[in-house]
């Protein structure tokens, strides 16, 4: 079975951090503060719970294997987040210690992000199974060695604070290494097992993402895949927190600097309404035919709703009533009105083909938007994360995308 990454002690990860670093169990055990029968038991631990071994004894110190060697470098990278967040919240208060980082458990991130997650210590204490008060003394723990407040009562529940934030994305970032860590160190590793979580914004759920899956999962029956649909405004803080291990959409000509785009294709709009819309038989609809129908746009602030100005730019824009991200609702709407809209061909090519929704015929150059993938800044994906990456370009050739210049 494999270990949840909370179930993994935090300074046994450390002591095999630093055995790579120092390649001796006695200058790791002084490195990590433990004594050396105590480093001894906790790798030892650390290797029953993953099934593998993670180090070899030689005449001139202790040698990491290749899923040693993995494992480090993903606890070296989730401490380092772990650390960084702590850190940061600390120096808000006087109260706490200089790396209040090394002294967190386990057990007390797990229940304080089962907090964050449910907004209540009952709740936390049914996801994680353990009592209330044992969820009370594990954010007491964590905010007497950060010398700061991490929570408030709000009426029956909680709320984090600015600390709190910053250590709950902190943690759950750390988690994400350490699941990494050890899906890399399974002796099934590669690209046939592990686990992928997907953000996935509208157009890609059409056919490049159900395409790219279908193949994964023939090529790796035993991985986990969760795939969560949203706006990227409900995706991209998930992305941040390490929740989401990548988010597929319309990409954004500015993005802050902890994330990366991957462009895939460029998508080329196209103006749709009912089979029976009044412009639906008329040959090469000029803006002003367009511009005297009302419109769903895409939300204030999306890719598609800047396409959608830029369409009609240096002219007076159509009413645009309905604002909406949905497609199933777009379409719902198109239906049954004379409603227009922009949208992928791929979005709608099922009722273009069943006759409930037509492409208007235009002359006018309906501006593209690029689709890719979105990841944060320095992100390392697993062999089996890398394959979903390259299946995607796999899949878009054979789909006929247009690449991306």
């Amino acid at each position: 079975m494999t270990p949840d990454p909370f179930d993994l002690n935090l300074r046994h990860l450390r002591g095999a951090v630093a055995i790579v670093a120092q390649r001796s169990m006695n200058a790791a055990a002084r490195a990590v503060n433990l004594s050396q029968p105590a480093l001894t038991q906790g790798l030892a631990k650390l290797e029953r719970q993953l099934g593998v071994e993670l180090f070899t004894r030689h005449a001139d110190g202790m040698i990491a294997t290749p899923e040693g060697e993995r494992l480090a470098a993903r606890a070296a990278a989730a401490l380092a987040c772990l650390g960084t967040a702590a850190r940061g919240i600390a120096r808000g208060g006087s109260r706490g210690f200089a790396r209040p980082d090394q002294l967190m458990t386990a057990a007390q991130t797990r229940a304080f992000v089962a907090l964050a997650d449910a907004g209540s210590f009952v709740g936390a204490g049914a996801a994680t199974g353990l009592s209330q008060p044992a969820v009370h003394r594990a954010v007491r723990d964590l905010e007497q060695v950060s010398g700061t407040t991490l929570v408030e009562r709000r009426g029956r529940g909680v709320a984090l604070t600015a600390a709190g934030q910053r250590l709950a994305r902190g943690i759950r970032l750390a988690a994400s290494e350490i699941a990494a860590g050890i899906a890399e160190t399974r002796a099934d590793r590669g690209a046939r097992s592990g686990r992928l979580v997907i953000g996935a914004m509208p157009l890609c759920r059409a056919l490049l993402l159900p395409a790219a899956l279908a193949e994964l999962m023939r090529e790796a029956p035993g991985a986990s895949i969760d795939v969560l649909e949203g706006s990227r405004r409900e995706l991209v803080e998930p992305l941040r927190d390490g929740v989401i291990d990548l988010m597929i959409g319309a990409l954004r000509p500015e993005i802050g600097a902890d994330l990366v785009q991957r462009a895939l294709f460029t998508d080329q709009l196209v103006v749709v309404g009912r089979a029976g819309h009044p412009l639906a038989m008329k040959r090469r609809a000029s803006l002003g035919d367009l511009a005297a129908f009302p419109w769903v746009a895409g939300r204030a602030g999306t890719p598609l709703r800047a396409l959608w100005t830029a369409l009609f730019d240096g002219h007076a824009q159509p009413p645009a009533p309905i604002d909406c991200g949905s497609v199933m609702v777009i379409r719902g709407i198109l239906r049954d009105s004379d409603f227009l809209t922009l949208l992928s061909p791929a979005q709608v090519a099922m009722e273009v083909e069943t006759g409930i929704l037509a492409i208007i015929d235009t002359p006018l150059t309906v501006p593209d938007r690029r689709i890719g993938v979105t990841t944060r800044s320095g992100w390392r994906p697993t062999p089996l994360q890398e394959r979903f990456l390259d299946l995607l370009e796999i899949e878009r050739a054979a789909i006929g995308l247009q690449e991306t210049e």
